[in-house]
């Protein structure tokens, strides 16, 4: 995420770190289902209120750092110069995601998020639109020639290749090769 430049919006930041971080502990700590909205709040010293300004639902305080990755997977192609290829920009995004995800200490998360079915739901729902921003933003490329499916179908598979690579017992390999496919398809296209 970008830096907060004022004191306010810094302020805003930290209590919205503290809430995720204090929620992600208790869920660890006691299980996602026997934590409670108000739970969280208690226990990061903010009212219910605030914590529903910062986040949209509890299965949001699991993923705080959605926006985040949306955002960056958007810019990839967006932030480019107009010559450069936008696949490999991609590519490099989803390997930084993959490494986040893959990092010590994560897997205790994952298998929070695959023993909960309304946390299975959420991430499906998220990847679905990011694969939505990623589209729209192909599709508003001026470079691009190709059509709205087959900018749809890239974004879903750039999306997808990151869920499979998470899961690889060697996910930067997967990721590689999952973007040789991605290319080759996109070549044809």
């Amino acid at each position: 995420m970008t830096t907060p430049t004022g004191r306010r919006e810094r302020k805003k930041a930290a209590t919205r770190q503290k809430i995720a971080d204090t929620a992600l502990r208790l869920f660890l700590d006691r299980g996602y289902d026997a934590v409670g909205i108000r739970d969280v709040a208690a226990e990061a010293d903010v009212a219910v209120t605030t914590l529903f300004s910062h986040f949209a639902s509890k299965e949001a305080l699991v993923f705080e750092r959605d926006g985040d990755f949306e955002q960056r997977l958007t810019r990839a192609v967006t932030d480019r110069a107009p010559d450069d290829p936008f696949v490999p920009a991609l590519r490099r995004e989803i390997h930084a995601m993959v490494r986040h995800c893959t990092a010590d200490g994560a897997a205790p998360v994952y298998r929070m998020i695959d023993e909960s079915r309304a946390l299975r739901e959420y991430e499906e729902s998220m990847r679905l639109r990011h694969a939505e921003s990623l589209a729209a933003a192909l599709i508003a490329d001026p470079g691009l020639t190709r059509s709205d499916t087959a900018c749809r179908t890239l974004a879903r598979f750039v999306i997808a290749a990151y869920a499979l690579a998470r899961d690889a017992a060697d996910p930067e390999a997967a990721v590689d090769e999952i973007f040789e496919m991605i290319e080759a398809a996109w070549a044809v296209a």
